[in-house]
């Protein structure tokens, strides 16, 4: 038997034939894992290393809309996952992908969404091993949910926490900010707004290595996901019982975010990424960081946006364009619903 349909229907989660063709043409097909049980069996040579540690994470997706300039729901349940794993000092080796498809949906949609979680999967490095598949009744989902989780491995002598800043220490990010947010915004149409923006939405395994390879004494690093780049300097600053600075000037945003968060009343800094990484490293290795960044395609645009201070703990602040100062409080809710 072969798959038919062009649209999903709740056969195709009742277990039977419908939903092997289903899940053997759209799922295993493109996956290819090694074996079809019920659970993957893993060996990675790396855990064999004395003091090796396993780092594992999980993440769901619930993006409106599912396709938008730059990616995909699958897009980013590959990166999200991966960035989570790589930002923690991991090397992402395996993923599973659980799947909730509302009846109705496109055949071609789940098509499509598959071969970009592939793409970014070998793009970084892993495998998507095992997963599962579940049908709910039109109205019970919005088109597609995706749930990824993910395992790597953690070298020996690598512990990235932010607890471990310093005072002295600079901050980095790997390029500009807010693109993904601003992107879902005008792909919603709500606002009739015509920014031509695409998200920023990448994996962050191979630059994470290119940058501890350069700075092995980094500190910390957080992708910048919801509640952007503040968000992540604010739980950073009181995890360290220190303060953070940064210089509105050196901030990396384009012309178009600006714009549209001017137009809105939005702050870019609360804006969410998908493929943007804030490092603290030592000011001594500032520079060589920077560097091994700008030599990957995923940070050419990186710049050291602040310094850790010893005062104000856990506050973070800006100095302004004209030379005052404020305060970057912590988000209080969402500027933007469903944004991964």
């Amino acid at each position: 038997m072969s798959l038919r349909d062009t649209r999903v229907t709740l056969a195709h989660g009742g277990g039977g034939t419908a939903m092997r063709d289903l899940i053997e043409e759209v799922f295993t097909s493109v996956f290819a894992p090694e074996m079809m049980e019920d659970q993957a069996r893993l060996m990675a040579t790396g855990l064999q290393e004395p003091g090796a540690r396993l780092a594992f994470t999980t993440d769901s997706f619930v993006v409106d809309p599912v396709e938008f300039p730059g990616g995909d729901i699958g897009t980013i349940a590959v990166c999200g996952t991966v960035n989570d794993l790589a930002v923690g000092g991991a090397r992402p080796l395996w993923l599973s992908a659980a799947f909730i498809i509302e009846e109705g949906t496109e055949v071609a949609l789940l098509r499509r969404v598959v071969a970009s979680m592939q793409a970014e999967a070998e793009a970084a490095g892993v495998r998507i091993v095992t997963g599962d598949t579940k049908v709910v009744g039109r109205g019970m989902a919005d088109k597609l949910f995706v749930t990824t989780a993910g395992v790597g491995v953690i070298p020996p002598g690598r512990d990235l926490q932010a607890g471990q800043i310093r005072a002295g220490d600079v901050v980095l990010v790997n390029g500009v900010l807010g693109d993904h947010g601003a992107a879902i915004l005008a792909a919603r149409g709500d606002m009739a707004l015509s920014a031509d923006l695409v998200s920023d939405c990448q994996g962050l395994g191979h630059l994470m290595e290119a940058v501890l390879a350069a700075a092995p004494g980094t500190r910390a690093a957080r992708d910048a996901t919801r509640g952007g780049v503040a968000s992540v300097l604010n739980e950073m600053a009181a995890a360290a019982g220190l303060a953070i600075e940064i210089d509105e000037a050196v901030l990396p945003l384009r012309t178009e975010v600006r714009g549209m968060c001017e137009i809105l009343g939005l702050d870019p800094l609360y804006l969410a990424n998908e493929g943007r990484v804030v490092v603290v490293v030592p000011e001594a290795e500032a520079e060589v960081a920077l560097a091994a960044m700008r030599a990957r395609p995923e940070g050419v645009g990186a710049v050291a946006i602040g310094r850790v201070m010893p005062s104000r703990a856990g506050q973070v602040t800006m100095r302004t364009l004209f030379g005052g100062a404020r305060i970057v409080d912590m988000l209080v809710g969402e500027q933007l619903p469903r944004i991964c």
